[in-house]
């Protein structure tokens, strides 16, 4: 027994003939009469009396016939929230956001697709990045954004920031009036890092100790306010972002742009390679692109 055939008996049931239930089904009697029979023979039960005029549910159909009702509109709403999914909308977008991304580039794009979309819940759980790339390769996130570069392997990525880091210092800074410094000129400098567990701390050793000096850490944050904060009481000075630079406060900060070598900060949308996206996934990629491209060209 399936669905058409429980279609097929309630529609008997309700008109009490097999002629108006083929009617309505646009099938023929002979069918919808074949179909009823192959009911009752694989249950071994009579469903309907056929001795009147008007065929009339037995006890057990009777009984039948609600179970039926009840499994056709369990039924009916499945094929309707799969169709909400399909046309999105509803769904969940679980996203991996680093703490110094998120709050900087995400509240606009996520504000603009639940304009369009607003039944899609966007859960935002803020990871490091390399938590984050590890997550999406495992399913556990649909989406993330992150520090360029990652494994390329296990994830496709759409790159939606090119910028590159700059020497945050304190106002009376003697570095503070040049237009550009060089990374060796701030080897003796006690530096304000991101915890390890942020792509950046591990970026900026590596470029230190490619022009030939371990920088020396006097504190490390797992927020960009924080540092920048760190930075304006004059206790250290700061590897960050341009983008990010650019909105602090002048008066207790400033910033300077960092020659040999430049570096690089580039940020990605990943999704993982190889595993089912929902349409409410796919349409936020699409949707964020377009975003995106869009940004881009007027910048």
């Amino acid at each position: 027994m399936d669905i058409q055939h429980l279609q097929y008996f309630v529609s008997v049931a309700i008109h009490g003939s097999f002629t108006k239930a083929a009617q309505e089904l646009y099938v023929s009697q002979p069918t919808i009469s074949k179909m009823i029979k192959n009911i009752e023979d694989e249950l071994g039960i009579q469903l309907f009396d056929r001795s009147g005029k008007q065929v009339e549910l037995t006890d057990v159909g009777k009984v039948i016939f609600i179970q039926a009702q009840n499994t056709l509109k369990s039924f009916q709403q499945l094929k309707d929230e799969i169709n909400d999914v399909i046309n999105l909308k509803k769904g969940t977008i679980r996203i991996g956001l680093p703490p110094m991304i998120g709050s900087r580039y995400f509240p606009y794009v996520i504000n603009e697709f639940h304009k369009m979309y607003p039944n899609i819940k966007i859960q935002l759980i803020e990871e490091v990045t390399k938590k984050v790339v590890h997550d999406v390769e495992n399913g556990k996130l649909d989406l993330g954004a992150v520090v360029l570069p990652v494994n390329n392997e296990l994830v496709h990525h759409f790159s939606f920031v090119r910028d590159r880091l700059v020497l945050l210092l304190h106002p009376t800074h003697p570095l503070a009036k040049e237009e550009k410094v060089a990374l060796d000129q701030i080897k003796d400098e006690d530096f304000i890092f991101f915890h390890k567990d942020f792509m950046l701390h591990d970026q900026i050793i590596h470029e230190c100790m490619r022009v030939g000096f371990m920088p020396k850490i006097a504190y490390e944050s797992a927020q960009w306010d924080l540092i920048s904060g760190l930075v304006a009481a004059n206790l250290g000075v700061a590897l960050l972002p341009s983008s990010i630079c650019k909105a602090f406060n002048t008066d207790r900060v400033t910033f300077v742009e960092l020659t040999k070598p430049f570096i690089p900060w580039n940020l990605a949308l990943i999704w993982p390679k190889d595993q089912y996206l929902s349409f409410a996934t796919k349409e936020w990629i699409r949707f964020t692109k377009e975003l995106f491209n869009k940004y881009n060209k007027k910048s």
